[in-house]
């Protein structure tokens, strides 16, 4: 993509932001998300029996998405731990790389203060000095340059992008890049100029939402157990060992069935997240994200009770809005 027709997309508004992270390479600064690293030869020992994925295999330039939860099985917070480098041990990284939602930041720092005590392991705060620009769309590998980079979500390589260190991170819709604070703006801009395209935050959350990805702090909280929201595939290991919250999720996976489930809304126009969700006047959920997706029209996520089952109607706040539950991810209509 030239650099005339990245400047012709920002000017174009949400319509062609959109286009931009469907068919090209948009930009966006996610920097302000909470970053912590964990160093010393424990990291891996000690933070395995604090998550819900398994870290023990985990060997450098790989990564785990993860949640992390209170003695009842209920969320905290999630989190991406990315092993990074080599370190000392055969196959060890050097150090796990954290990041998670900014809500979830202070939960995340005090559980790790708080139990690594008898374990090797440094903990060190990174917010601040590390910016993260994620590069979304199908033209991100070429922007980058990241050839090198393998295709599984959370690989990591060291990167350098017109003499800046980086670090280069598969994602879902793209590639994520980690550098030096100081070096965000320089980055930035030379990935502009490679043909990436500034995006706003709003159109790269069109793009979860679409793909039916909860975010933390807005679509889940306190009161959810990772398995409500569909997250079992991604973020919960079955085998490996004990960690804070594991009876409660391994029992309503092979003995029960949740209660609300993840779903998609397509609403009959835009709604504000947070409104009650209605079945035949009972309530079953709230609004969670939302969004004017130009292919899909006005669709939010909702964590809804499990009678509230795809095909069904329910009714949006008391303004008269209406929705369809559906399956997740969109699919076009």
């Amino acid at each position: 993509m030239s650099n005339q027709s990245a400047a012709t997309i920002r000017a174009s508004g949400p319509s062609a932001e959109h286009r931009a992270l469907i068919e090209g390479c948009g930009l966006l600064d996610r920097s302000e998300r909470g970053k912590l690293a964990l160093t010393g030869p424990g990291a891996v020992e000690f933070l395995d029996g604090q998550v819900t994925n398994e870290l023990a295999t985990l060997a450098p330039g790989e990564g785990r998405y993860a949640a992390f939860l209170t003695h009842k099985g209920k969320m905290l917070g999630d989190l991406r731990i990315l092993a990074v480098g080599d370190g000392a041990g055969a196959g060890s990284p050097a150090e796990l790389q954290l990041d998670t939602e900014r809500v979830a930041l202070q939960r995340l720092f005090d559980m790790i203060r708080h139990f690594k005590v008898g374990y090797e392991v440094e903990l060190h705060k990174r917010t601040l000095e590390r910016s993260l620009l994620s590069l979304i769309g199908p033209e991100a590998d070429r922007v980058a340059g990241a050839s090198d980079l393998p295709g599984e979500e959370h690989a990591n390589v060291p990167l350098e992008i017109a003499g800046i260190e980086t670090l280069a991170v598969r994602t879902d819709v793209g590639i994520d890049l980690l550098c030096e604070s100081a070096a965000s703006e320089r980055l930035s801009t030379a990935l502009q100029e490679r043909g990436a395209t500034p995006v706003a935050e709003q159109a790269a959350e069109c793009l979860r939402i679409e793909a039916g990805r909860p975010r933390y702090g807005v679509d889940l909280d306190e009161t959810v157990i990772p398995q409500e929201a569909g997250l079992n595939d991604r973020a919960v290991s079955f085998t490996k060992g004990c960690y804070v919250g594991q009876e409660t999720v391994a029992r309503l996976h092979y003995r029960g069935k949740p209660n609300r489930h993840l779903r998609g809304l397509r609403l009959s126009e835009a709604a504000d997240p947070g409104q009650e969700l209605r079945l035949d006047e009972r309530a079953v959920g709230r609004l969670g994200s939302t969004t004017v997706s130009p292919r899909l029209g006005p669709i939010a996520l909702a964590l809804l009770r499990r009678e509230a089952e795809p095909g069904s109607a329910v009714s949006v706040g008391d303004r008269g809005v209406s929705a369809e539950v559906v399956e997740l991810p969109f699919r076009p209509a």
